[in-house]
């Protein structure tokens, strides 16, 4: 508006430079502001963890970001809930006390999973413990891939290797539970048909990491959200009495 009313203001005073009709309509000045780069938020789900060697200090940060992430520690609490309303005559017991003793073990299993199977057993045998996704290959491929990687994974070096991390932890980790898990059969028959569940659920969290991101590519969905999800379901299924 300013410049508009100078320019009619020159036009009206008779300067030859200036044309009678300036000032006549508004003046639209255009800012021309750089072309910001879209941001693909789904990329680093797609193309997955960048092959290098870890040091134990980043695998204790990844394996307490994963105990504290927010949807991780919701999925917790929103999973008791149900649990203990669907069964109020659980060894947890009713109400919220009931949902605060499964929190409680729930999170106690979670870190403990995350103690042994991402921080002390990978940094003791140098494993390496993301999953590294094959997202170019064909489906039956992956498919056979994200099965395999309960038993044979990668090293901090991107060589294949025993993947200790499942095969010893999940056995660490159900020994440990049969110490503060109400309810739990502690018979050496069920610590063994618990150990075989959780070695035969654990594809699914590697199914999830998988093949989740070629979905969220076509129906922009979030990734980490889902994912979180499912992986705490799968986890907690697996560690069922």
């Amino acid at each position: 508006m300013a410049v508009t009313a100078a320019m009619r203001s020159l036009a009206v005073s008779g300067l030859n430079a200036v044309p009678p009709s300036a000032g006549s309509s508004a003046v639209v000045a255009i800012r021309c502001i750089p072309h910001a780069p879209i941001i693909d938020w789904y990329a680093r789900f797609l193309s997955g963890p960048e092959v290098k060697p870890m040091t134990p200090e980043e695998k204790a940060w990844l394996a307490f970001h994963n105990l504290l992430d927010p949807f991780n520690l919701l999925t917790i609490g929103g999973e008791a809930a149900i649990a203990v309303a669907a069964d109020s005559h659980s060894a947890y017991g009713p109400g919220v006390p009931g949902w605060g003793r499964y929190v409680g073990v729930s999170f106690t299993q979670d870190m403990t999973g995350e103690f042994f199977g991402t921080f002390v057993i990978p940094s003791l045998v140098h494993q390496d413990p993301h999953y590294h996704r094959e997202p170019r290959a064909s489906i039956k491929h992956r498919i056979g891939h994200a099965a395999l990687q309960v038993l044979w994974t990668q090293g901090d070096n991107g060589k294949g290797m025993i993947n200790y991390a499942d095969l010893v932890g999940f056995a660490i980790d159900d020994e440990i539970s049969n110490l503060y898990v109400p309810g739990q059969a502690m018979r050496g028959t069920a610590t063994a048909s618990r150990y075989g569940i959780a070695l035969a659920t654990a594809p699914i969290d590697n199914y999830v990491t998988e093949f989740l991101p070629d979905l969220a590519r076509h129906i922009h969905i979030q990734v980490v959200v889902i994912q979180r999800v499912i992986n705490q379901v799968a986890r907690t299924e697996s560690t069922a009495p």
